[in-house]
Protein backbone atom coordinates (compact mmCIF):
# COMPACT_ATOMS: atom_id res chain seq x y z
CA UNK A 1 0.00 0.00 0.00
CA UNK A 2 2.81 2.43 1.14
CA UNK A 3 4.46 2.04 -2.44
CA UNK A 4 1.19 2.53 -4.06
CA UNK A 5 0.69 5.68 -2.62
CA UNK A 6 4.17 6.84 -3.26
CA UNK A 7 4.09 6.52 -6.66
CA UNK A 8 2.18 9.95 -7.36
CA UNK A 9 5.01 12.24 -5.70
CA UNK A 10 7.50 10.09 -7.33
CA UNK A 11 7.11 9.05 -10.60
CA UNK A 12 4.42 11.28 -11.19
CA UNK A 13 1.41 9.15 -12.24
CA UNK A 14 -2.16 10.60 -11.78
CA UNK A 15 -4.13 9.81 -7.92
CA UNK A 16 -6.91 7.94 -10.35
CA UNK A 17 -4.34 5.43 -11.14
CA UNK A 18 -3.35 5.11 -7.80
CA UNK A 19 -7.32 4.25 -6.81
CA UNK A 20 -7.11 1.58 -9.78
CA UNK A 21 -3.67 -0.09 -8.53
CA UNK A 22 -5.19 0.05 -5.13
CA UNK A 23 -8.46 -1.57 -5.74
CA UNK A 24 -6.38 -4.35 -7.35
CA UNK A 25 -4.22 -4.58 -4.11
CA UNK A 26 -7.32 -4.69 -2.01
CA UNK A 27 -9.21 -7.19 -4.14
CA UNK A 28 -5.85 -10.01 -3.75
CA UNK A 29 -5.45 -9.15 -0.58
CA UNK A 30 -9.13 -10.57 0.15
CA UNK A 31 -8.37 -13.47 -2.25
CA UNK A 32 -5.39 -14.58 -0.56
CA UNK A 33 -7.14 -14.54 2.88
CA UNK A 34 -10.54 -16.12 1.97
CA UNK A 35 -9.10 -18.69 -0.63
CA UNK A 36 -11.92 -17.09 -2.95
CA UNK A 37 -10.54 -17.15 -7.17
CA UNK A 38 -10.10 -14.03 -8.97
CA UNK A 39 -12.45 -13.39 -11.64
CA UNK A 40 -10.62 -13.40 -15.55
CA UNK A 41 -11.79 -9.70 -15.65
CA UNK A 42 -9.82 -8.69 -12.51
CA UNK A 43 -6.70 -10.82 -13.45
CA UNK A 44 -6.69 -9.46 -17.07
CA UNK A 45 -7.05 -5.70 -15.28
CA UNK A 46 -4.16 -6.59 -12.72
CA UNK A 47 -2.08 -8.29 -15.43
CA UNK A 48 -2.54 -4.72 -17.78
CA UNK A 49 -2.04 -1.88 -14.78
CA UNK A 50 1.33 -4.23 -14.27
CA UNK A 51 2.17 -3.78 -17.34
CA UNK A 52 1.68 -0.43 -17.76
CA UNK A 53 3.07 0.57 -14.24
CA UNK A 54 6.27 -1.25 -15.29
CA UNK A 55 6.39 0.89 -18.28
CA UNK A 56 5.76 4.05 -16.53
CA UNK A 57 8.78 3.38 -14.33
CA UNK A 58 11.00 2.29 -17.01
CA UNK A 59 10.82 5.32 -18.82
CA UNK A 60 10.74 7.61 -15.25
CA UNK A 61 14.02 5.56 -14.39
CA UNK A 62 15.56 6.46 -18.51
CA UNK A 63 14.51 10.14 -17.99
CA UNK A 64 15.14 11.02 -14.62
CA UNK A 65 17.93 8.24 -13.31
CA UNK A 66 19.69 7.61 -16.64
CA UNK A 67 22.56 6.07 -14.04
CA UNK A 68 20.42 3.48 -13.28
CA UNK A 69 19.89 1.92 -16.79
CA UNK A 70 21.65 -0.64 -17.39
CA UNK A 71 23.68 -0.15 -20.63
CA UNK A 72 23.80 -2.46 -23.79
CA UNK A 73 26.63 -4.38 -24.52
CA UNK A 74 28.26 -3.59 -28.39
Amino acid sequence: MTVIQSLPPTIGISPERVIVLDTLRRQRNVADYTGDDVDESTAQQCISEAERLIEDVASWRKSRRPDLVPQKRQ
